[in-house]
């Protein structure tokens, strides 16, 4: 029997309206849903693992991050492509943090954070 550090792992988020949210993560970010056949479970595929969104009546109440992608060099191409989207980025003021455009930048270390619909906080980076 293998040890759960050998299984693979998915990303949920709780939403509030699952149409509103199958917009967003298919329309806005592009994700590629690859299935919605589970009573209002939507899946995505995000590189090698799922982005799993259901509904919840505790959507958005999480306040730290629910989901990063680590993005490497196309972090900027990607924030720019959400920006023109319309997706609003969110500002953290963090000591030796520069930011512009929507973009965190620690000496090369680029971050992003935005909130889907339901207020559940996404989050890029440049690792």
């Amino acid at each position: 029997m293998s040890g759960i550090q050998e299984k693979a792992s998915s990303a949920i988020v709780a939403v509030g309206d699952i149409e509103r949210a199958r917009r967003f993560y298919s329309d806005m970010l592009g994700l590629e849903l690859v299935q919605d056949g589970m009573e209002d479970v939507l899946v995505y595929k995000t590189g090698a693992t799922h982005l799993v969104v259901y509904p919840s009546e505790f959507a958005g109440t999480n306040k730290a991050n629910a989901v990063v992608w680590d993005c490497g060099a196309d972090l900027d191409a990607i924030a720019a492509d959400l920006r023109a989207k319309g997706v609003q980025f969110e500002r953290y003021e963090m000591e030796g943090v520069t930011y512009k455009d929507g973009v965190h930048d620690a000496d090369g270390f680029k971050m992003v954070w935005f909130k889907d619909p339901d207020g559940n906080i996404l989050h890029l980076n440049s690792a």
